[in-house]
């Protein structure tokens, strides 16, 4: 290709979002920014690399959030791509605990207290 005509598949062109979510129809499921992915299996040389990536990066329990910051991409395509993984059970999507779910901090000042007195 010439220079005032540059090739629109160089490695320096950006991919549109919609190519790396496999297009407009991708449904994902919700999650939260906290809730925490981890990886149930390796990588597979035939895979996006995208999705290859969050295997990789997911060997730890990482938060969606930080899946995003990690891959510089949307939180909206992350949350696609985690959909196909976890339906796949590449990936283990395990939700935050509930606001509700934890003790009332005056249980834990008495227990606090109680465990001083010992």
């Amino acid at each position: 290709m010439t220079s005032e005509n540059p090739d629109p598949w160089d490695e320096g062109t950006p991919v549109p979002l919609y190519v790396i979510t496999g297009g407009p129809a991708s449904a994902a499921k919700t999650y939260d920014l906290v809730t925490l992915i981890a990886a149930r299996s390796e990588p597979d040389p035939s895979m996006q690399p995208e999705q290859a990536a969050i295997l990789s990066l997911c060997t730890y329990p990482l938060s969606v959030a930080e899946v995003s910051a990690y891959l510089s991409l949307p939180f909206s395509v992350v949350t696609v791509l985690l959909s196909k993984l976890v339906d796949e059970e590449r990936l283990e999507a395990i939700a935050p605990v509930p606001v509700a779910a934890f003790p009332e901090r005056g249980l834990l000042e008495a227990v606090i207290h109680g465990l001083r007195k010992l």
